[in-house]
C-alpha cells in the first residue's frame, strides 16, 4: 500500500475521466460530491460583495457551504426556486440569467436534481453564464453513471460527483472535475508539500482506506459491460414504466417532469394532504418499499424519492403503484 497505492488510483482516475470524456488531468478521485464541490466553493478567490446563484432545490450542503462563504468572506448569495415540470429550457435559463449581475461569480447548477430527477439544460445554462463572465459549477452527485454525457460537452468549470450512487462503488468515494486551465486557481482543502500545479495541487488527501479506490475498477467493468446508453435506456424505462401508471390518478402528485426526456431513473411522487415521513414510513412498515420523503414546501416539492436501479423488476414496481393507489 505505500509503494504503489499513488500510482493505482492515478490510473483508476484516467479510466474514470475516460467515462467522463475529459482528460485524466482534468479529474481527481476524491471521498464524494461535497468534497469535491464544498471544496471549491470553499477554496474560491472571493472578494467582499461578490455574488453567487444556487437554487432551493440544490443539495444541502452545497447551500450550506455557499452560506459559509457568504459569513466569512461577505459574499452575497443568491436562491431561486426551479418549477418541477418547466415548459422549456428557455424557461430555466431565463430564470437564471436574471438572477446574474455583474457581481456574480459562480453559478451552481444540479445536472439531476436529486429530490426530483429533474434534468437541468447544463449546457444552455452554462453558456448562458459565460456570456456574461459567470463560471458554473456542476452537481453531477446523480447523473454520472446514470445517464450517458461527456463532462466537457457540458462546457462547466467545475463538475462534482459520487461514485456510490450510480457507479454502484462502496461508499468514500467520488470525482472532482476542474477544467484545466482553472485548479491553479483555487486554495487546495489540504495544503501540498512544494509547489504543485495543476489539479494534483487539490488532492492532497492525507491517509485514506485504500480498498475504496481499488474497488472503483471492478464497478468500472461492470458499468462498461452494461453499456451507458443500454444502462440509459432501462433505467428511463423502470420510471416511465410506473410513473405513468399514476400521474393523472386524483389525490397523487408527480413532482418530476412529464417529458421523458427531462429525468432517467428518479421521481418523486406525493400523496396530497399526506406528510411526506408519514408516506415513506407507510412505504417502508407495509409495503416494504424503501424511499427518501422530501419535504420542501418553499420548493413546492413535497412527496417521496423513488429510485427503482437496473436491477428492479417491473413487478416490484407494479407493487409501488398499487401502494399508491391505495393510499390515494
Amino acid at each position: 500500500m505505500r509503494t504503489v497505492q499513488y500510482e493505482r488510483k492515478q490510473a483508476v482516475a484516467a479510466r474514470l475521466a475516460t467515462i467522463g470524456g475529459c482528460s485524466p488531468d482534468e479529474l481527481i478521485i476524491t471521498r464524494n460530491t461535497t468534497e469535491s464541490l464544498d471544496m471549491i466553493i470553499g477554496g474560491y478567490p472571493w472578494n467582499a460583495g461578490d455574488e453567487a446563484i444556487m437554487a432551493l432545490q440544490d443539495y444541502g450542503a452545497m447551500q450550506q457551504m455557499f452560506h459559509q462563504v457568504e459569513r466569512r468572506h461577505k459574499v452575497a448569495v443568491k436562491t431561486l426556486s426551479i418549477p418541477n415540470d418547466p415548459k422549456s429550457d428557455d424557461e430555466l435559463v431565463s430564470l437564471y440569467e436574471k438572477a446574474i449581475t455583474p457581481k456574480t461569480r459562480l453559478l451552481l447548477v444540479s445536472h439531476m436534481v436529486n429530490i426530483t430527477g429533474q434534468i437541468m439544460p447544463v449546457r444552455k445554462i452554462t453558456d448562458m453564464a459565460h456570456s456574461h463572465g459567470v463560471e458554473v459549477m456542476v452537481d453531477g452527485a446523480h447523473s454520472f453513471a446514470h445517464i450517458a454525457h461527456n463532462i466537457p460537452d457540458l462546457h462547466c468549470d467545475y463538475y462534482g460527483a459520487s461514485l456510490h450512487k450510480w457507479l454502484s462503488v462502496p461508499l468514500g468515494a467520488g470525482i472532482l472535475y476542474v477544467r484545466k486551465d482553472l485548479p491553479n486557481k483555487i486554495w487546495p482543502l489540504l495544503a501540498e508539500a512544494g509547489n504543485i500545479q495543476g489539479i494534483a495541487r487539490l488532492n492532497h488527501t492525507g491517509t485514506i482506506p485504500v480498498h475504496t479506490d481499488l474497488a472503483i475498477n471492478d464497478a468500472i467493468d461492470f458499468y462498461n459491460t452494461l453499456g451507458a446508453d443500454r444502462k440509459e435506456q432501462r433505467l428511463r424505462y423502470l420510471q416511465q414504466y410506473w410513473t405513468t401508471k399514476v400521474r393523472d390518478i386524483p389525490g397523487l402528485v408527480v413532482n418530476t417532469p412529464r417529458d421523458p426526456a427531462r429525468s432517467c431513473a428518479i421521481a418523486n411522487a406525493g400523496v396530497k394532504k399526506m406528510p411526506p415521513a408519514q408516506l415513506a414510513k407507510t412505504l417502508l412498515e407495509k409495503y416494504r418499499i424503501y424511499t427518501v420523503a422530501i419535504d420542501l414546501p418553499a420548493g413546492n416539492v413535497q412527496g417521496c424519492r423513488i429510485t427503482p436501479n437496473i436491477f428492479t423488476m417491473p413487478e416490484e414496481l407494479d407493487t409501488l403503484v398499487d401502494a399508491l393507489k391505495q393510499m390515494a
